[in-house]
């Protein structure tokens, strides 16, 4: 059974019943989207790791003891809800992948932010796709967002060790951004030069096209 099309702003999707072992589940699939990929193949992609704030736990021994510690955002997955994954997407025609990875979070998590520093390009072989990869500090969670309404998708704070084990069920890939985010977090190596501390900083409002300058980082 298909469902009717609802419009949300200028995307539209189809919502469709799947039955799953016994069980009804919503899966969105978005109509008319074009795949972009790269010269070797592989689909274009980005995504978020989202944050409570710019210095990722910046006293981290200090920050256990207040109950502080880091935390990241994750969301259900639209094909498999008892799973948790990073927000992300592909990359539309003539879209810049860190708009992508806005428009990406705030359709799936609902949350608005600034864009920091890029992970990272990271490949999946498997599903033969790279998706970029940037930290986003979150401002504003929204009661109720696109993804929240069309398909029930929840979003859910975790402890960066939680995410992990949540990621290594059946997203093994995505646990590398998490690696990355530690790594590459210039209060864990000494850096204290404003340009580590944000490659970017852009403020998510609406969907309108927005074209940042990004140092890309493979």
């Amino acid at each position: 059974m298909v469902w009717p099309i609802w419009p949300f702003d200028k995307y539209f999707f189809s919502i469709r019943n799947v039955v799953v072992n016994k069980r009804v589940k919503m899966v969105k699939e978005k109509l008319d989207s074009i795949r972009i990929y790269d010269s070797e193949g592989y689909r274009r992609r980005a995504a978020c790791i989202c944050v409570k704030n710019d210095l990722e736990d910046e006293r981290p021994v200090l920050a256990r003891r207040l109950g502080l510690g880091i935390q990241v955002l994750l969301v259900t997955s639209s094909r498999r809800p008892d799973n948790w994954i990073v927000p992300g997407g592909g990359v539309e025609p003539e879209e810049e992948p860190a708009v992508t990875a806005l428009r990406e979070v705030k359709e799936e998590a609902g949350v608005l932010g600034h864009l920091g520093r890029c992970l990272g390009i990271f490949e999946n072989v498997e599903h033969k796709h790279r998706t970029q990869v940037w930290v986003m500090r979150v401002t504003e969670e929204l009661p109720e967002w696109e993804d929240s309404r069309a398909i029930g998708r929840k979003r859910k704070w975790f402890p960066v060790s939680e995410a992990l084990v949540q990621l290594a069920q059946h997203k093994p890939v995505q646990r590398s951004y998490l690696h990355s985010l530690h790594n590459t977090n210039p209060h864990h190596n000494n850096t204290n030069s404003p340009h580590h501390q944000h490659t970017a900083s852009i403020q998510l409002m609406n969907n309108s096209t927005i074209n940042p300058h990004i140092n890309k980082h493979s």
